[in-house]
């Protein structure tokens, strides 16, 4: 009993350090981890939990993916940093597997999504004064409403959610927000002669896993070639297997003009992002215009192979398609039983939400997910009422029903 008071007071102690020591920038559940193993996490006292948010998607390999460590500790110990002031032995094979594993020229590494988001709006506007022949600073990006693509100044110029805009301002000029899953609106903006590109998420992630009507991604992409705008598709959240395809726009046989990866490029282990393009677009980026200290160093580099081989050689892509139906289906038999607590479920893949009803007594999705990592599953509550479930791609289907059977149980009891 004196060590599980022991523990106990560790773990309040640590989150009282946070509290104390750390800005105030995010609300988390109060469990504090320290150790973690595929699809499973363990915190300070012991408690073993399965892992549904994959720290947002990033951790697609699962935790401490041997083979993924393996690579970081070697090549760490061997070099670690040179900057871009010099060539180094593993930028360029990382590269060239990107490339040809995603069907691109080249492509631009950086280290957050952020960053990379904030490259492929760089490279529009250079595209766009360079090919498209628009006057200078007269360039316009289109984004669709509702999106999220990280919260530097510049991107929240263009987000529609008050939490990343407000007291924040002035804004970046240049963008135009569009509806998700509206092609009407989308032509309807793209006769701007100044439009030089079109971003947006695939499945729109922290809006609550919002998949947009069958065949508007190929519609859209196909309205930007008629007027001579770039598809720009952030997959940051939804690529590397997520979905149940490689890409999330491979549902649609779309390839985008610029893809953005990252998150999962390096299995949750280190910040690692990327841009692909094609020659036309990416080489109007001249040497000194662009660049990051740690981007494509040598670590990230090893560390991004492993994490693409291991997708690969252990199909965990097809594993997220599989597995996203036995959830998706458990899920709807729950929302059979309790339409009064779940509302909807959708999802592609291991890209899921549950929707939940607020209740009479004021109980929240908060609540329902509070619940859950007391009965040991760590989920995460977005806009409210949306919990979204994303576990590893290295879950089995043994693994998947026991974690389905603690969301029952808990949803049963709501």
């Amino acid at each position: 009993m004196q060590t599980t008071s022991a523990t106990a007071s560790r773990s309040q102690e640590l989150m009282q350090l946070e509290d104390q020591y750390g800005a105030h920038n995010y609300h988390p559940l109060p469990v504090v981890l320290s150790r973690g193993e595929g699809v499973h996490v363990w915190d300070v006292e012991g408690k073993h939990y399965f892992d549904f948010l994959s720290a947002y998607s990033a951790v697609n390999q699962g935790h401490c993916h041997p083979r993924i460590i393996g690579a970081m500790i070697e090549q760490a110990q061997r070099l670690t940093l040179t900057s871009r002031a010099f060539f180094n032995d593993q930028l360029g094979p990382a590269e060239k597997q990107l490339c040809e594993l995603f069907g691109y020229d080249k492509a631009l590494l950086m280290n957050s999504g952020a960053e990379a988001v904030e490259t492929a709006l760089k490279l529009a506007r250079k595209w766009g004064y360079q090919e498209k022949g628009i006057a200078p600073n007269q360039a316009r990006i289109l984004v669709a409403e509702h999106n999220f693509h990280g919260r530097t100044t510049g991107i929240i110029s263009f987000s529609t959610d008050p939490d990343s805009t407000g007291g924040f301002g002035p804004y970046m000029p240049g963008y135009q927000v569009v509806p998700y899953d509206d092609l009407a609106a989308l032509e309807e903006a793209l006769q701007d002669p100044h439009v030089c590109a079109f971003m947006v998420e695939p499945i729109q992630g922290e809006a609550g896993v919002v998949v947009p009507s069958e065949g508007y991604l190929a519609k859209a992409f196909a309205l930007c070639k008629s007027h001579k705008v770039l598809f720009i598709a952030d997959e940051i959240q939804t690529g590397l297997g997520r979905t149940g395809e490689l890409l999330a726009t491979c549902y649609e046989g779309v390839h985008a003009d610029v893809l953005i990866l990252g998150k999962a490029l390096s299995g949750g282990v280190l910040p690692v992002s990327a841009v692909l393009a094609r020659n036309e677009i990416m080489l109007t980026i001249k040497p000194g215009q662009h660049g990051s200290t740690f981007g494509g160093n040598p670590v990230a580099c090893a560390v991004l192979r492993a994490a693409l081989d291991v997708l690969q050689d252990e199909h965990l892509i097809s594993n997220a398609k599989a597995l996203g139906e036995v959830f998706r289906e458990r899920m709807r038999r729950i929302q059979a039983r309790r339409p009064e607590v779940v509302e909807l479920v959708r999802g592609k893949g291991l890209l899921n939400a549950v929707i939940i009803r607020p209740s009479v007594d004021g109980r929240t999705a908060w609540d329902v997910c509070v619940s859950l990592m007391e009965n040991g599953l760590l989920a995460k509550p977005t806009h409210g009422d949306i919990i979204r479930f994303a576990p590893p791609l290295v879950i089995n289907e043994e693994q998947m029903h026991e974690a389905c059977d603690i969301i029952e149980k808990v949803i049963l009891a709501f």
